[in-house]
């Protein structure tokens, strides 16, 4: 019988009770054997190194933006002082295009753009409406970044779980839909299993496995059956559940900087040169750090309920990351549950996605479908 190691949040339910379970530690989830098969399957695959944002793509959706310097200076200018502070400007990890942005990195970027005149780490409205925004991706393009300074250094896979599978990937999906208690066709339907190795010095720092969906953003798992045109998608994951494949010789902890705190606030988690997202230097400093441990399942939801028994806003709380590899690798697997926060799309796309397993014929199977969804599928904040 396995034992539950649980910590408490907000509320994961539609009532406000008291130390509600934020997420669960369940040891022995998955046996060493299965574990070693994960991993062998991983590597008979084969792994890419995980990308986030590559520039391209980042600069083209940037350019179908309508927004003006002004707009993107009150949208940085958290707390509304007329000036951008480096710590305001840190917590918009995307303006890195997967860099791990520091002051360091920050304040050397406006002396090679020349937009700091007075060297004083601090941007007022002027000297922000000066700035040519090209200069910026220009300078991006031309420093190539190390390993150790992206948002994440690791190599990654996907493995199928849907039918005709490996037995075993079939037994883990079973094991999974009956933890979470959701529907067959929603759990089904979801993200294979991604398999990750981080090497010696390999991290992952803060984020949430979620985007919230904004006007301008769709779900990548529903955008084959939504008649929108967005610029950008986010992976709707309303559930994760990680696995730790191997026991760790050095660091590789989940970090969970704000578990249990009682309120949350984005700018508090970087004070002075402390940065409690950054998993390379303050590990130490997260309010829960769960050690990996091979077999061992960590669950936790990435979405609060919106009161009407569906997916509300992205839970702040759920933002972790990987610690430092200090000594071995690490090898880890996830899997997500995607749930749309627009019922009705959620809806639309299992409808589609029967449709085509009807139409495929008999040796058809609906996963097909699924696979082209997650053809182009990459690892975001």
């Amino acid at each position: 019988m396995v034992t539950l190691r649980l910590w408490n949040g907000p509320s994961l339910s539609e009532e406000e009770t008291e130390g509600t379970v934020h997420g669960i530690e369940i040891p022995g989830f998955l046996s060493a054997e299965e574990c070693r098969l994960i991993i062998h399957l991983a590597q008979m695959k084969g792994l890419q190194r995980s990308q986030i944002l590559p520039t391209e793509e980042y600069e083209e959706a940037m350019g179908t933006m309508q927004v003006s310097q002004l707009d993107l200076f009150q949208l940085l200018d958290q707390n509304r002082d007329g000036r951008l502070q480096l710590r305001e400007v840190l917590a918009q990890t995307r303006l890195g295009n997967g860099r791990w942005m520091t002051p360091e990195k920050i304040q050397e970027m406006y002396s090679a753009i020349k937009a700091d005149p007075d060297g004083d780490g601090v941007l007022s409205l002027q000297e922000f409406s000066n700035m040519d925004l090209r200069d910026f991706h220009k300078y991006m393009r031309r420093h190539k970044a190390e390993s150790s300074e992206l948002v994440r250094n690791s190599h990654h896979t996907w493995l199928y779980q849907g039918e005709g599978a490996h037995h075993v990937m079939r037994a883990i999906r079973q094991r999974v839909l009956r933890l979470t208690r959701l529907s067959p066709e929603i759990v089904e339907l979801s993200e294979p299993l991604q398999v990750v190795r981080y090497g010696e010095g390999g991290h992952y720092h803060a984020h949430v496995d979620s985007g919230p969906v904004y006007p301008e953003t769709i779900c990548s798992h529903t955008k084959l059956v939504a008649n929108e045109s967005v610029p950008f998608e986010t992976s709707c994951r309303y559930m994760t559940v990680l696995f730790y494949l191997n026991n760790v010789t050095g660091g590789g902890e989940t970090v969970f900087p704000v578990a249990d705190n009682r309120t949350y606030d984005e700018m508090s988690l970087i004070q002075d040169d402390v940065d409690l997202r950054d998993t390379r230097r303050h590990c130490d400093k997260g309010n829960l750090r769960v050690k990996p441990r091979q077999g061992t399942a960590v669950f936790w939801y990435n979405y609060l309920p919106d009161g009407q028994g569906w997916v509300g806003d992205v839970d702040d709380y759920s933002l972790h990351g990987g610690c430092l590899v200090t000594r071995g690798t690490k090898w880890i697997a996830n899997n997500w549950i995607n749930v749309d926060p627009s019922r009705a799309r959620q809806a639309l796309f299992q409808q589609e996605m029967a449709r085509l397993a009807r139409e495929g014929g008999a040796d058809s199977q609906p996963e097909w479908a699924l696979d082209r969804a997650y053809r182009d599928a990459r690892v975001e904040l």
